[in-house]
């Protein structure tokens, strides 16, 4: 299946929905303008000015509108592949996963395995994935909502309470990060059997062994060609997909958390993640804080103390 990316004017945009009346689709995608299906092309074209063409007819399809078919020339920017990862992976199809939140006081850790196909690797470029350092919160969201219904992927969610739960009981967060990691790869080998991916590729949080030691008690662990490397999202695609899908994902739950607190909470662990944790405890009492933050971080004691001093 080819893919062509063209980037027009919200003028000729209208013009191609005018064009495509009679083969408009009813659902669309969140953020686009429409969606229209011709015998050998699907067409989705985005409020940012990017038209998509997915199908065996795709490059046919775009040339209709006069603009050369978009495809990437330039170089990725990519790492270099470090142990045993093999050379050539930046142009295989792959299954990435990467993981958000674990430094943050407050909000879950997300997780999101995604899979990339070799054909699919300009498309990506083209849509403006990359390393999820490099883009604000706000690109993350306007990537995201593209390529979740373009790139197969499994999102799991740990949310504060159950991690609270888990970290009391002795569970690392080392661990809770490869059973999540693990359950994520499954479910996207699930998603896209009978295909499998020529490599798995890990944002790497602990050595290989240690790894396999978190998630050796698993009916099912994922090991067949399973790589492992820190910066990650820079040897493939599949990595930065995963972790604009994760970021997109926390971000999400963030805003949510913001609503329940009745004021904006801000990410990190810094000083002012400790002045909204004491708002939140002055607010709703010290017993909500488990649904909010993970415990464990020295944050909670910075935010009691804070609390301590605004009562006297």
């Amino acid at each position: 299946m080819g893919n062509v990316v063209l980037n027009l004017s919200m003028t000729e945009i209208n013009k191609m929905k005018s064009y495509y009346e009679g083969k408009l689709l009813e659902k669309t995608p969140p953020g686009s303008v429409f969606a229209a299906k011709t015998s050998g092309s699907m067409i989705t074209a985005y409020k940012s000015g990017k038209v998509l063409f997915q199908g065996s007819g795709s490059e046919t399809e775009a040339s209709r509108w006069g603009v050369a078919a978009a495809k990437s020339t330039a170089p990725a920017k990519t790492s270099a592949p470090k142990g045993s990862v093999p050379s050539g992976i930046s142009q295989m199809s792959v299954i990435g996963s990467d993981e958000v939140g674990t430094g943050d006081f407050f909000g879950p850790i997300t997780v999101v395995a995604a899979y990339v196909r070799k054909e699919d690797i300009p498309l990506l470029k083209e849509l403006g994935v990359r390393d999820s350092k490099d883009l604000n919160d706000e690109k993350i969201i306007a990537i995201a909502k593209v390529i979740k219904d373009i790139v197969p992927f499994s999102l799991m969610t740990l949310k504060n309470e159950k991690y609270n739960q888990l970290q009391k009981s002795g569970m690392s967060q080392g661990k809770m990060k490869a059973l999540l990691h693990n359950q994520a790869i499954l479910n996207v080998l699930e998603k896209i059997s009978p295909v499998k991916p020529e490599a798995i590729l890990i944002d790497q949080f602990v050595q290989e062994s240690t790894y396999y030691q978190h998630i050796k008690n698993q009916k099912a662990v994922a090991r067949e060609n399973v790589y492992f490397s820190t910066k990650a999202e820079g040897i493939h695609l599949a990595v930065a997909a995963a972790s604009i899908l994760a970021r997109y994902a926390f971000v999400q739950y963030f805003d949510k958390l913001s609503d329940s607190a009745g004021f904006k909470i801000p990410k990190g662990a810094g000083a002012q993640v400790d002045e909204a944790a004491a708002k939140l405890i002055l607010k709703k009492g010290r017993e909500v804080l488990p649904q909010f933050v993970k415990l464990h971080f020295a944050n909670t004691e910075k935010a009691m103390n804070l609390v301590n001093k605004k009562r006297r």
